[in-house]
């Protein structure tokens, strides 16, 4: 017959397996322990009646244990299974833990409430993306580096090779014996092509942007004129329109005067025209400058104009 105290001695003062010592407590490992002490009335193996709570997969089982079903190893536990409710699962409880030691009733309970509290914990936390942390040893990441390395010197080759084959096709250098493969030759003529669009563009961009700093140089500039220099600036624009009505007047007459001296002499009549129209130039100074003074009494100038003789030119020059 099984005595629950001889049971609870020899684990106590002797070797048992689940017993953890500590400095300031002893733990127990027994799954079906209720509070994970180790002491008598928290023992599994020194209670011939025993009450637990398991959980499986989300549910909950109340676990069972009475001295009839000592005999039996394999029905030594009865199973319940819990309502998911927690109001239901306390009743379930004190149901079937009607007539137990209050110690027992009462820590199961305690058990039941923190095992719905971290399954609700766990409901939540699944319910959010967590990050998966995952251990890397230092040797994978010393490869990995050195393969890393290997790769970016690999791609600066092929880079390097690729750019000498392009300029070796502009340079013709082998002539017409390329073969190309037509993918890798569309795809390097279409990287030239953008390259020539976004050169424009960034030369539109550049044109555009000095133009508008040009209209921003050419704002509007203010300045302060005093009266008197305004009236000798008008004074002298009148001035430099009439000179250059009258200058245009005479030129218009002494170009007529030499079409028409070039019809009747000649070459030897140049220099009379040209000392006319210098005349003829000077004369409406002379006119502006008497206008000027008032009380002056215009006066008539003459101009004598010579004629240089020129000598004739001989026979033989003719005849040449």
């Amino acid at each position: 017959m099984q005595n629950d105290s001889v049971i609870w001695q020899v684990i106590n003062h002797g070797h048992c397996t689940y017993k953890v010592k500590t400095k300031t407590q002893n733990f127990c490992r027994n799954e079906y322990n209720v509070t994970g002490l180790c002491n008598r009335s928290s023992c599994p193996l020194a209670n011939s009646r025993y009450a637990t709570i398991q959980e499986e997969n989300g549910r909950l089982y109340l676990y069972m244990k009475t001295i009839e079903r000592a005999h039996l190893p394999n029905k030594l536990w009865q199973k319940i299974r819990l309502k998911k409710s927690y109001a239901q699962a306390l009743e379930q409880i004190d149901e079937h833990l009607a007539y137990w030691p209050k110690f027992l009733v009462h820590k199961n309970k305690q058990r039941l409430t923190k095992i719905t509290q971290y399954l609700i914990r766990m409901r939540r936390l699944a319910l959010k993306p967590q990050p998966k942390i995952m251990t890397m040893p230092t040797r994978t990441e010393k490869r990995d580096t050195r393969r890393e390395v290997k790769a970016l010197k690999a791609a600066k080759v092929e880079n390097a090779i690729e750019q000498e084959l392009l300029n070796r096709l502009k340079q013709g250098t082998y002539g017409n014996i390329y073969n190309f493969d037509q993918k890798v030759y569309e795809r390097v003529l279409e990287a030239a092509e953008e390259e020539a669009v976004k050169e424009a563009d960034e030369a539109a961009e550049e044109y555009v942007e000095a133009d508008e700093d040009e209209e921003d140089e050419e704002e509007e500039e203010i300045e302060y004129v005093n009266e008197d220099e305004l009236d000798l600036a008008e004074e002298g624009d009148m001035e430099d329109y009439q000179a250059y009505s009258s200058d245009e007047a005479g030129s218009s007459g002494a170009d007529d005067a030499e079409d028409s001296e070039e019809n009747a002499g000649g070459s030897d009549d140049e220099e009379q025209g040209r000392r006319a129209q210098h005349a003829k130039r000077s004369a409406p100074q002379a006119g502006r400058r008497g206008s000027t003074a008032k009380r002056r009494r215009p006066m008539d100038i003459e101009y004598e104009i010579e004629h240089e003789i020129q000598p004739m030119r001989s026979t033989q020059s003719m005849q040449h």
